[in-house]
């Protein structure tokens, strides 16, 4: 279970991390706001379903 978090946060770190990198794209578009919008709701949306499948009590 230690490991499931471990990746989870790894992953979490990974995505903030490069969100910087995605947010100053050229063009001067909406396009890495957008990628770190997603990103985080697909975190959520993650957490959400081990939350209530894989979670153990």
């Amino acid at each position: 279970m230690k490991k499931t978090i471990q990746g989870i946060l790894g992953a979490a770190v990974l995505v903030v991390s490069a969100s910087p990198a995605f947010a100053n794209e050229p063009g001067g578009g909406y396009e890495g706001i957008t990628a770190m919008y997603y990103a985080m709701i697909g975190l959520v949306l993650a957490y959400g379903a081990w939350d209530i499948f894989f979670k153990k009590d």
